[in-house]
Order: C-alpha cells, then structure tokens, then sequence
C-alpha cells in the first residue's frame, strides 16, 4: 500500500462536505499528516499571557485534510488505524476568558508553556506529565449540507479530545457522504479526561495514519478500540489523590470537583489557581462515579501522584 504525505499549509478550521479534498487515496494507504497547533499560529513559544485573551475563534482548529478514500459510501465505516504521533518541541494549555468548564471563576488570561520530551512534558521542573500523544480532532465530512464551526463534537466525530486514542488504537467513523472526507488535527501532547480548562497540551504534531473501510457497517457515531496489552493511563504507579463532588446534576457535580481540585493544588504544591487549573486540564481525569442513587450522583476528578518528582 502506498503511503503520502500532507503537509499543513493548507488547513481548514471547520466541517464542510463540499470543501474539495486534498488527496484521493486507496483504502489501505497511510497518510501522513503535519498538523498545526490549535491557535494556528496565534500563540508561539514566546507568547505571553494576554495573546490568549485576543484569540480569533475563527481559526482554531486548523485540520489538515480533506482525504477522500476511493469506495468510501454512506453506511460504511472508515477504519482509522493511529501508527505514530511525532511532536515537535513544544507545547502549551491556557485560561481562555469566557471559556472552559469554570469559565466564571477565571475571568483572567494565562498562558502555559511546556518542554516535551521523548516521554515527558514539562509542566515545571518538579511536575513531569507522560506523554501520551493524540489528535483531539479527528472526524469525517458530516452529512448535513453548509460549513459547521470544529468546537462541538458532532455526528461526523470532530472534537471528540478521546485522550486514548494514542497510537496503537483503531477509530471507526460512519462514513456520512461518499470518499468519507477525513482530516484531522488539535493534537495534545497530553490531556486530562474532561480537557477542563478548555485544552490539552496544544502541540504542532506529525500524525501517520492508515484508512481502511468497513463496508456496510452503519455505525451511528465514532467507535475505537484500544491497543492490547496497553494501560489506560501509564501515570497509575503511585496511586491518585481524588476529589469528589455529589448533587443532582452532573455538569455542577464535574464543576465542584475540580473547584476542589484546584483548592488542593494551589494549598498543597506552591502554584497558582490558574496553574492549578491548566494542571488539571493537562493531567487530572474526570470520572462518572456514580450515576444510578437518585437524586445525586457522584464525579471523581482524580490525580495522579506521579507526576510529582
């Protein structure tokens, strides 16, 4: 099978079935794909703080694509298999004003940078997190006609921030219009279940996939399969520190315990309330503990004490 390569000088910030495709391939090829980070060039290693508060919207989420995979009909699924995700230096989360699950409680920008290495990303000298790489992009063309902003994830997957789909793990996608129309982008070097503060580790990557089909699969929405053999988080050999958060709504619930968790960070581990809230958007997971015992349920955010050196 043949393999190509896209470079990411053209990107496209949003979801459209009539943008023409950037490359036809047979099912089988591997594509490589240079993505950008997901400011599009608006915020760079030396970036201070208040670049983030003048974020044109527009352009976040600069996707590298379209593919059109030759067969690729309505009713089948587009077999992603995820072979390698290559960063390239650095890396940053932030405060977004009027953004992010706790968008009232900081009305104030910050901008985080980040050294990666080969295994780590360097949150501060003492606060190493893995690096567990993904595309928090990744979607098809939707089915709907007109142009869709990437904010929400939607039928045809798109911001989906899955932070295991790290590679070794196979994705399908329901095929919505025919050659599937693929792209992707937004890769995190590292991401907390939940993506709380509004992002990953923001990171310009170099992505190789290979797309297969599944013919006549009718899947209704995005599906994956994790590698064999693979822990879901590779943070897990010093135990977690967890808040909890009980109450009749679960979005109030998931607010509560990383309010909570930042209460612990900040007290604890000499940082701010905004550090304290990029580290849980890079790092700390959000779990559904408990959904059943009406009238309140039960969200956990939990911590992982490796990280701390």
């Amino acid at each position: 099978m043949a393999t190509h390569h896209l470079d990411d000088t053209q990107p496209h910030a949003f979801w459209d079935n009539s943008y023409p495709a950037r490359l036809r391939i047979q099912p089988g090829d591997a594509v490589v794909f240079e993505t950008l980070e997901a400011s599009a060039g608006q915020v760079g290693p030396d970036s201070a703080s208040e670049v983030v508060n003048n974020l044109n919207f527009d352009l976040i989420h600069p996707l590298t694509g379209p593919v059109y995979v030759e067969g690729a009909e309505p009713g089948d699924a587009l077999v992603v298999d995820i072979v390698s995700i290559k960063h390239k230096d650095w890396g940053w989360n932030a405060v977004i004003p009027g953004f992010g699950l706790l968008a009232e409680d900081f009305p104030e920008p910050y901008l985080h940078h980040y050294k990666l290495g080969e295994t780590t990303c360097e949150f501060r000298s003492d606060i190493q997190i893995p690096y567990e790489p993904f595309c928090g992009v990744m979607g098809v063309a939707p089915r709907e006609p007109g142009r869709f902003n990437t904010i929400p994830p939607r039928e045809n997957a798109g911001n989906i921030d899955i932070r295991h789909l790290t590679p070794g793990s196979r994705a399908f996608f329901p095929v919505l219009v025919p050659g599937a129309l693929f792209s992707c982008g937004d890769c995190h070097s590292a991401q907390g279940d939940g993506e709380v503060n509004g992002t990953g580790i923001e990171t310009k990557m170099t992505v190789t996939l290979t797309l297969t089909l599944q013919k006549a699969a009718h899947i209704p929405e995005l599906r994956f399969i994790t590698p064999p053999g693979k822990k879901l988080t590779v943070a897990d050999e010093r135990g977690y520190f967890v808040t909890t958060a009980h109450g009749p709504d679960l979005f109030k619930d998931t607010q509560q315990a990383i309010r909570y968790m930042i209460d612990h960070l900040s007290t604890n581990y000499n940082m701010t309330r905004e550090q304290a809230y990029c580290l849980c958007g890079a790092a700390v997971d959000l779990k559904i503990s408990e959904v059943v015992d009406a009238p309140n349920w039960i969200v956990s955010a939990y911590l992982p004490l490796s990280i701390f050196k």
